[in-house]
């Protein structure tokens, strides 16, 4: 496969129909899924020695394309809405860091107020 051919596969995945999703319609409701695109690529080249002493060259390509949910569109009625999509982990490791913060401030003043009666 050569590069110029990897990067027409390339161009195909990171397309519109990647973002908005085909419409649903369910009665006069229409829902349109959306999603968060983030693609990237890279490679490169070298030359060396090898063991016999001959010279040995190289080369090597990557890509890569991540999709997430962000939300749907609804169009009711000629009025167009956005729901974003929740993502729970996010909520619970930002629920996990408060805590830790809450605790770690906890203890310090504990530690003071002992300080102070000694």
């Amino acid at each position: 496969m050569d590069i110029m051919e990897i990067a027409e596969k390339s161009r195909d995945s990171a397309n519109v129909k990647r973002v908005f999703g085909d419409p649903v319609q369910h009665g006069d409701v229409v829902v349109i899924p959306v999603a968060k695109i983030a693609y990237g690529g890279g490679g490169g080249m070298g030359q060396g020695e090898a063991e016999k002493g001959d010279s040995g060259s190289g080369s090597g390509l990557g890509y890569g394309v991540a999709a997430t949910p962000a939300g749907v569109f609804v169009v009711k009625d000629g009025d167009v809405r956005w729901h974003p999509a929740v993502d729970v982990n996010r909520i619970v490791v930002g629920g996990q860091f408060v805590a830790v913060v809450l605790l770690l401030t906890l203890r310090a003043l504990i530690k003071r107020r002992r300080r102070r009666r000694h």
